[in-house]
């Protein structure tokens, strides 16, 4: 870096550039300190207190997200002292709402014990949707943090089930408030807001409706961010789990912009796609079609043969039935009435490569050129 700024980071000299936090700092050198509140690209909001490090040199604790990197400052990121307040402050998190991350961690023992765990627990209630893959899960389980007594789901606000693709479960929120810097700072919908309600915090949508009846458009950024089990894809809650899966690379083929997208495999089957993080040009946001339009894939309607209509009424055939049928017509079409009579249409759905080879195709052996391609499907 050009900078000549140093900071010191569990011994470590950085250097770092005016206006970088802590975090950054470290984070650009491969050092892990917590966050629940924290995302990237979106401005800096104090919430969750997790990412609290120490300034070796005073001995205060600092929020590393949101403090400045300073000369020649020597920064502790798990000492004893870092470590307690941390563990307090999950315990805090876990004692509010209806968190059991802890739920049967005595009864892991192995993989056998894993699995007799998740036969006991899996799709009810008593296990969280989103066990296995929950960020304050795992920053429980690192340092040891668990609330004496789980008190009963916050039934206040009852859960959100209306909307066609996501779940919205209060009593889980942690209040974090990655879901609107999400769905303001990086989607710019604006459909949601942290909000006092008397003496309770929510996230609310405009008039507190449901997100449905918002001006929500179902992208799901928030529920990639949320770290917890309050926002949920619909049609995933209780019926696969993390473990149960494999992630499978590829690209979204609704348009032409090309954003990278896992789609997570059980069985075969794609269950669930989320965005590539850090990965151009999407970067992990997806809209509402990449993220939740993918149930035509395994579609008993879909098409798996060529079908040739005769007197009214469909019939199957084979391709090369097809294709010779396809060429004979417009090779007749061609002669008795023209190229120009003809037209092509292609699709966003399909490859680059395929809309060359129509192209090459219409222009070539039809002569005309008569194609269009929609990108708005």
């Amino acid at each position: 870096m050009d900078s000549q700024h140093t900071i010191i980071i569990n011994g470590n000299p950085l250097a770092f550039e005016d206006g970088e936090s802590i975090l950054e700092v470290a984070r650009r050198n491969h050092i892990h300190i917590p966050t629940l509140c924290y995302l990237k690209n979106t401005h800096r909001i104090r919430m969750c207190n997790i990412c609290v490090v120490e300034n070796a040199d005073t001995g205060h604790l600092v929020l590393a997200c949101t403090t400045l990197a300073h000369d020649n400052v020597h920064i502790r990121t798990e000492s004893h002292k870092v470590f307690h307040v941390r563990q307090r402050v999950l315990q805090i998190m876990l004692s509010h709402g209806n968190h059991n991350c802890s739920l049967c961690s005595d009864e892991i023992k192995g993989w056998t014990g894993f699995q007799t765990m998740v036969q006991k627990y899996d799709n009810s209630s008593e296990m969280c949707p989103v066990w296995g893959e929950c960020e304050l899960q795992d920053l429980a389980f690192r340092y040891q943090a668990s609330a004496k007594k789980f008190p009963e789901a916050n039934t206040k606000y009852p859960m959100e089930m209306v909307n066609p693709f996501i779940v919205r479960d209060f009593s889980r929120c942690i209040f974090c408030c990655r879901c609107v810097k999400a769905c303001n700072d990086i989607q710019v919908n604006n459909a949601i807001e942290y909000s006092h309600i008397g003496h309770d915090i929510k996230i609310v949508t405009p008039g507190d409706k449901p997100l449905k009846e918002s001006d929500c458009v179902f992208c799901g950024e928030c529920v990639q961010v949320c770290p917890v089990g309050a926002l949920v894809e619909k049609d995933v809650r209780y019926k696969v789990r993390p473990w149960e899966t494999k992630k499978v690379r590829t690209t979204c083929s609704y348009c032409g912009v090309g954003c990278q997208i896992a789609l997570h495999v059980k069985d075969n089957q794609v269950v669930k796609v989320t965005g590539v993080k850090n990965a151009p040009p999407n970067m992990g946001s997806l809209c509402v079609k990449g993220r939740f339009g993918f149930n035509f894939i395994n579609s008993k309607d879909r098409l798996t043969k060529p079908l040739i209509k005769e007197n009214g009424k469909f019939r199957e055939a084979s391709w090369d039935e097809a294709l010779d049928l396809v060429a004979r017509r417009l090779g007749e079409i061609k002669n008795t009435h023209g190229p120009e009579t003809i037209g092509v249409l292609t699709s966003a759905r399909i490859t680059i490569e395929d809309n060359y080879i129509i192209s090459k195709f219409t222009r070539g052996a039809l002569k005309t050129n008569n194609i269009d391609h929609c990108a708005r499907l």
